[in-house]
């Protein structure tokens, strides 16, 4: 895996998004070049150190924040006042906030969803984009990643429908999100574990030993945009692609991504002819598998060239 050099930022703050939501950014890299905006996947997954490694920081401006309830954003795991369009009023409040006259996009996941979301609704604003792992909010992507994933890793889908009394096994996102909503940690807890670990089980190519873990932000933000279909209209993305087909755009996609099957990424490259499209013969969905990540950094190195 080739990534930048581990950095420290430097600035970072806090953002009042409204009188409930307060976000955490920060910027590292070159401070006087273009400006790139990393957009964690989840939605709820928040940004850690790695992500700033994409990037030369000779080269760009680096900015990372995690997303409302994010994170070290606070309220932590909240879902008031949390959908698309909240997300894109805030990036554009950060974007004002630092003094940035445009940037790039970079988002994998949930962030690829949001870096065409907030790039429709604020074409002028952005320099171009790379997107990884494309997930367009489409109900059979979500249907994919409830039902499908589990024909490819069926342990991982047995024990994610196990977790539920088996009358509610028909309709596991209203069960799990009753369950990831409770107030008590006691209910919501095992849930978002059980929910984290179908996730990660079918996340990578090449597997990580399980893991206890489980981001209570993660499963309840994801299961919350689930249940709101992305707050956006099906097929909203694609139909808006006029707006910035125009820039400049690197997709990467894992051949064998199960959590964000390839077939997306080549729905947004048809609507998107001049966007480069690389199909990673040996990746997976995760942007730390070796081979995704060494595409993700050359990406960014060829997209910074272009803006050059």
């Amino acid at each position: 895996m080739t990534l930048y050099p581990a950095i420290e930022p430097w600035s970072s703050g806090r953002l009042e998004a409204d009188a409930r939501h307060n976000l955490y950014w920060e910027q590292c890299g070159r401070q006087d070049g273009p400006a790139i905006l990393f957009l964690h996947g989840g939605p709820g997954g928040g940004c850690g150190e790695t992500h700033r490694c994409f990037f030369d920081p000779d080269q760009w401006r680096i900015v990372l924040f995690d997303q409302r309830g994010s994170g070290r954003s606070r309220p932590y795991a909240d879902v008031t006042d949390n959908t698309t369009d909240h997300l894109i009023a805030d990036i554009e409040k950060l974007r004002d906030h630092l003094g940035i006259e445009q940037w790039a996009l970079f988002g994998g996941s949930w962030g690829s969803t949001l870096a065409l979301a907030y790039a429709q609704a604020h074409p002028g604003r952005v320099l171009g984009m790379v997107l990884r792992g494309v997930f367009l909010f489409r109900q059979k992507e979500v249907d994919w990643f409830l039902n499908g994933m589990g024909r490819f890793y069926p342990e991982a889908g047995q024990a994610f429908l196990n977790f539920l009394p088996e009358a509610e096994r028909a309709s596991p996102l209203p069960a799990y999100y009753r369950r990831l909503i409770h107030e008590d940690a006691a209910i919501h807890r095992p849930a978002a574990r059980a929910w984290c670990a179908y996730e990660e089980a079918c996340s990578r190519l090449l597997p990580l030993p399980p893991s206890s873990d489980a981001s209570v932000a993660m499963a309840r933000i994801e299961a919350h945009y689930m249940m709101g279909r992305g707050f956006m209209e099906e097929n909203a993305l694609l139909e808006g692609m006029e707006a910035i087909r125009h820039l400049p755009a690197f997709i990467v996609q894992g051949r064998y991504d199960i959590i964000c099957p390839p077939r997306s990424a080549w729905e947004l490259k048809t609507s998107w002819p001049s966007a480069n499209l690389t199909m990673v013969p040996d990746g997976g969905h995760s942007a730390l598998d070796p081979a995704i990540a060494e595409t993700l950094v050359l990406s960014a190195r060829k997209l910074r060239i272009l803006l050059q």
